[in-house]
């Protein structure tokens, strides 16, 4: 089973090498780079923060990253120890820098789907479309960019929208909790 999950990802990785072009390798760098800790997640969070109407989906965003954070790159990583695929390329055939850190789960894939998921139990679909959209080129670009494997990926994507998800209930446990406490208290 492992040996044909493997084969798969060993045939996408191949295929989607194809489409490399100088352009588009630079514009998935880019797009990486978005992913990277979280940053463009992070910076959205600031406005909804700054705006007492939007804190609580602001923090819930946060909260989001922390839970997927924790399970993907703490947990999961260091249990499964999956190599990342660029650790079989020569040197000149890398895009990127090698990172050091294991490939299984996609860390970039898991943040980006967890803050998806919030925004899409939280926002309207004016945010979440957009989200969506910018979470899946992040997530594609790691497959383009050879530092993981599509089921990197797609595990990602799941861990993330399973946290997100999770981090909604836990958010709103929190606020009925804060208001029971206020109204019986």
């Amino acid at each position: 089973m492992l040996k044909q999950i493997q084969y798969i990802d060993d045939f996408v990785l191949d295929w989607i090498g194809r489409l490399h072009t100088p352009i588009l390798n630079n514009i998935m760098i880019v797009i990486s780079m978005l992913g990277t800790k979280g940053s463009v997640w992070i910076l959205l969070c600031i406005p909804f923060i700054l705006n007492p109407a939007g804190i609580v989906t602001g923090v819930n965003f946060l909260v989001a990253i922390g839970i997927t954070s924790a399970f993907g790159e703490g947990l999961i990583k260091h249990m499964v120890c999956r190599m990342r695929p660029c650790h079989k390329l020569e040197d000149e055939k890398l895009l990127t820098k090698r990172p050091d850190f294991y490939s299984f789960p996609s860390g970039h894939s898991a943040s980006s789907f967890s803050v998806f998921a919030v925004s899409f139990f939280r926002c309207e679909w004016d945010l979440w479309v957009p989200v969506l959209i910018l979470a899946t080129l992040i997530s594609f670009s790691r497959i383009y960019l050879r530092v993981h494997y599509l089921t990197d990926v797609i595990c990602g994507i799941v861990l993330g929208v399973l946290c997100g998800s999770l981090s909604v209930t836990i958010m709103d446990r929190l606020i009925v909790s804060i208001l029971f406490r206020g109204l019986t208290g």
